[in-house]
């Protein structure tokens, strides 16, 4: 394993230098002049097309003409439903009222012990 990272790693370092040595020879070349392109065909002109005269006047339209809708079925006559009376409803007992305090009793607070000192 060690003589394969061996080879690789020569390998890379010969890599290496033919890649700059190649970049040094790109450098030193002179520069080349830029080549020409001919010039462009001329377009040709085309005739202008005409376009055709529009009417003045709108023809007239034939008006549209919706079929006779078809009459509705008679519904037969529905009997008449009994009106149906709900007895009354019991009276709700009354809630007492409880009173709302608007004072915020008082709390009593413990005193904190007494500190001890030592002289």
């Amino acid at each position: 394993m060690a003589s394969l990272n061996c080879f690789i790693l020569v390998l890379f370092i010969a890599l290496s230098f033919s890649a700059g040595e190649a970049a040094r020879n790109l450098l030193q070349l002179p520069n080349l002049p830029k080549p020409t392109l001919p010039p462009l065909p001329s377009i040709p002109t085309l005739p202008q097309p005409t376009l055709p005269t529009l009417p003045t006047t709108q023809p007239s339209l034939p008006k549209p003409a919706l079929p006779p809708l078809p009459s509705l079925p008679v519904l037969p006559t529905m009997p008449a439903v009994p009106t149906v009376t709900l007895p009354p409803l019991p009276s709700m007992p009354s809630i007492p009222t409880i009173p709302i305090p608007t004072a915020i009793p008082s709390i009593p607070f413990f005193s904190p012990p007494p500190a001890t000192t030592k002289p």
